[in-house]
């Protein structure tokens, strides 16, 4: 290190300079700033307490003074950075500043609002009690004054203050007696044992005996005082109330409602004649009374009230917006229903089904190729299945009709008719297997003209397609006139409410539990809403499409099936979305117990009469007993309905329970007990019910057709009827002369005049045309021999089991009986 001119220099030997390190200094007037040279840059670092230059100094002005390498550019930006650094700094502290004081001013607002709201609470509490001490003092000079007038005129009347010490010199002495009793060991020690117990005499006394007020007496004595205080009444003011009184009521609940002791409403039951107890039951007119008697309001509520939360709401025309329409596949057996919308969705469903015979109701849904969502019920054709197919039409917008161009209209045919008609829904025909050499529509459509159903080939308003289900053939046209009559019906729903649905189909599903298949009819389904349907109730725990793909919500006209009941419901069933589980568990309870109490009133009898008759036709009818389990709700619904249509006067089929899902133990214990046999439709019995069942003689048939059902137990119900007794003439005999045998007594000598005599027939004796004995024949002889008939032509001797009144010229009628099996029709 050097000192050159009163010049610092700074440096390292051997190199040239390097990052960090202190090159030269140069001085301005007496202060020196020390050059810091880098690689690329010198940076002129002021000395501490060194004045900087500014634009207008002789640092800029003059490069002598100026660090080399710096130009005036590169100054005048330096010290203008500077500037605005400063500045920045400037305004940063102005704005801490500002906000410290702004600070500062609202703790002292809070402090100045605090110290103004406790001297009004201060003002408050002092003025309370200088009224209280008002109040007290006017009161003792109320009862000085009292005390004075009663007094004798001779005694004179003073006014005393009242003495605050006196309470306190009856507990003083108390304790000193006590402390001299402990001290001799006396019966004061008797008494400390005993002072935590309340006696007779200190409850009579007033005395607390040890127990302390609670917190609501505390509260309420408060109260008391505060109002007195305030001059206000000390009685707080009844509250009126709406009590809900419902067809019977408990007493405890009724008490409840009012907000009244039960003590005190059954003091009023009673001064009403009723001797009643908390836990009984009073009507509603009777509650009525009780409650106008306490002073409320009366709501005469219903148990139907329940179902109240599901009513129908109307939507505005603003919320609606446009929906797919809902069609519905009917017709005749094996017509092609299934085939159509198989080619429509391009599936196979028919080869699932059983003797490819639809068993229940499918829905599906379906996108066209122009991209309109169409969704497809396909209902049974079967007889059986008519109530289905009513509730298919319940639900749908638009019928497709198919009939068979190489049959003609049929059973089945003119039933979806009447059920299109009945539900008021438009009808399109699809005249299918338009292929077939034999195909004749023009034959349908002129059949189609008995039932009112005339076609537009026809100058008819009902549209009808030509359709081949295996070729193809004209499912756009069908699709087409499809969306021709959804656009002109306009259908429209809100998706943005409380879902509303009906059930197309419940099963027992093992593993899933109960499944309906609902189709959503208005607003939107999600998952985890609760939902009444029937007499069930559930929460929506997983919607599943047509496709089986699970789903988080369905809007209207979308098919899926709902995961989360308690139990099967029926199908037809409408589905309602509630607010809570306690609402549609109360609407289930509530819709259970009307169904029981239907039943039992349908079949209970109400006269003596109608019991003596009931008994008496009971008696006269044979009973075939069946159980059935199936593996739809809908299929169960069915095979019932066609039970209930077996039989007669003289036998029916009584089916003693029908379900969903697999056999078990409890059905076959159930079949034993009543002697009936177990009919499983779709469904087969569990291991535990195979061997039961086995243990104890109970048949189990499986089925998979409906029709082989029906017919097996109609063919068991033919075998309870009695056999049909019918008689054949074989023969008729002319009594010639009557002989006397000895032993034998009267034998007729007759002529066979037609047909045969048999031994063993029976035979009528008759007079003039008039029957007077009928029996049978005790002996037939040919001269002397016994024989076993006798043929037209010969002569014969007969005798007559137990009778002898035979006379000649009578004529015996032979016959034979014979039984005849007979069946249901």
């Amino acid at each position: 290190m050097s000192d050159t001119d009163g010049k610092k220099t700074l440096g390292l030997r051997g190199g040239g300079a390097r990052p960090g390190n202190v090159k030269q200094s140069f001085s301005h007037g007496r202060t020196k700033n020390v050059v810091v040279e880098t690689k690329r840059k010198r940076v002129v670092v002021p000395k501490p307490g060194a004045a900087k230059p500014t634009s207008g100094s002789a640092t800029v002005g003059d490069p002598s003074k100026r660090p080399a390498g710096i130009s005036d550019a590169e100054m005048e930006r330096r010290l203008k950075a500077v500037q605005a650094a400063k500045a920045r700094e400037a305004e940063e502290t102005a704005a801490r500043e500002a906000e410290e004081k702004a600070r500062a001013a609202e703790r002292e607002r809070r402090r100045a609002e605090q110290e103004a709201k406790e001297r009004e609470e201060r003002e408050r509490e002092e003025s309370l009690k200088a009224k209280a001490e008002e109040d007290a003092r006017r009161k003792q000079e109320a009862e000085a004054a009292a005390k004075a007038a009663t007094a004798p005129a001779e005694e004179p009347v003073v006014a005393r203050q009242p003495n605050t010490k006196a309470p306190d010199s009856a507990p003083r002495k108390q304790q000193e007696r006590d402390r001299d009793n402990n001290r001799r060991g006396g019966k004061g020690g008797e008494d400390n044992r005993r002072s935590g117990k309340l006696t007779l005499n200190q409850a009579l006394a007033g005395g607390d005996g040890g127990r302390q007020r609670s917190m609501a007496a505390m509260k309420r004595k408060q109260e008391r005082a505060r109002q007195k205080a305030m001059g206000g009444p000390i009685e707080r003011e009844k509250v009126v109330r709406d009590v809900q009184v419902p067809e019977a009521i408990v007493v405890s609940e009724l008490a409840n409602r009012m907000s009244e002791k039960v003590g005190a409403v059954v003091k009023a039951l009673m001064q009403n004649g009723m001797m009643v107890t908390q836990n009984q039951t009073i009507d509603q007119d009777t509650a009525e009374l009780i409650v106008e008697e306490f002073g409320h309001k009366v709501v005469r509520v219903s148990d139907a009230d329940v179902e109240d939360v599901i009513k129908e709401v109307e939507d505005s025309e603003d919320d609606l917006k446009s929906r797919p329409p809902v069609i519905t596949i009917m017709g005749h057996v094996d017509h092609g229903k299934t085939s159509l919308l198989d080619a429509i969705r391009n599936a196979k469903v028919v080869a699932g089904e059983a003797g490819g015979i639809t068993q229940h109701i499918g829905a599906y849904q379906v996108k066209t190729d122009s991209g309109q969502m169409l969704s497809f019920l396909d209902t049974p054709g079967h007889a059986a299945f008519t109530s289905m197919r009513s509730r298919g039409a319940q639900v749908t917008d638009i019928v497709v009709l198919v009939v068979a161009a190489d049959d003609a209209v049929m059973p089945q045919t003119i039933e979806a008719i009447n059920h299109a008609k009945a539900a008021e829904v438009p009808m399109i025909v699809a005249i299918n297997k338009i292929d077939k050499p034999e195909a004749n529509p023009d034959k349908v459509r002129t059949d189609l003209l008995q039932h009112e159903v005339i076609v537009e080939k026809l100058s008819g308003d009902v549209q009808d397609v030509e359709v081949s289900a295996m070729s193809g053939q004209g499912l756009d046209e069908l699709l087409e006139a499809i969306a021709l009559q959804a656009e002109i019906l306009e259908l429209k729903a809100n998706p943005d409410r409380a879902a509303v649905g009906a059930v197309i189909e419940a099963q027992l599903d093992v593993g899933r539990g109960p499944v309906a298949t609902v189709l959503v009819q208005n607003g939107t389904l999600q998952q985890g809403d609760i939902f009444v349907v029937g007499e069930q109730y559930g929460k929506v725990r997983a919607l599943i499409n047509d496709k089986g793909d699970r789903v988080k919500k369905a809007g209207p006209s979308v098919p899926v099936e709902v995961l989360g009941l308690n139990g099967t419901p029926e199908a037809g069933d409408v589905l309602n979305v509630t607010e809570t589980e306690a609402q549609a568990r109360e609407i289930a309870e509530y819709r259970e117990q009307a169904a029981k109490d239907k039943r039992a009133a349908a079949g209970a009898a109400t006269t003596l009469e109608q019991l003596m008759a009931n008994a008496k036709a009971d008696e006269n009818v044979s009973e075939l007993p069946i159980l059935v389990k199936a593996d739809v709700q809908g299929s169960a619904e069915a095979i019932v309905q066609a039970m209930e249509k077996i039989g007669n006067d003289e036998v029916r089929v009584r089916v003693l329970h029908s379900g969903v899902g697999a056999i078990t133990e409890t059905d076959v214990g159930l079949a034993e007990a009543s002697q009936a046999p177990i009919m499983g439709f779709n469904v087969r019995a569990n291991a535990s019910a195979r061997n039961t069942a086995n243990q104890k003689g109970v048949e189990i048939r499986y089925y998979s057709v409906i029709y082989d059902l029906v017919d097996d137990v109609k063919a068991a119900a033919s075998g309870l009827l009695s056999a049909e007794i019918r008689e054949n003439f074989i023969g008729y005999a002319t009594i010639k002369e009557v002989f006397k045998v000895t032993g034998v007594g009267k034998v007729a000598g007759c002529l066979v005049t037609e047909g045969v005599a048999r031994r063993s027939a029976g035979v009528r004796l008759l007079r003039d045309n008039v029957v007077i004995h009928e029996g049978t024949l005790k002996t037939l002889k040919r001269f002397k021999d016994e024989v076993a008939e006798v043929q037209s032509g010969q002569e014969c001797g007969m005798a007559f089991e137990n009778y002898d009144d035979i006379r000649a010229d009578d004529v015996i009628e032979i016959f034979e009986r014979e039984e005849v099996t007979r069946t249901l029709s």
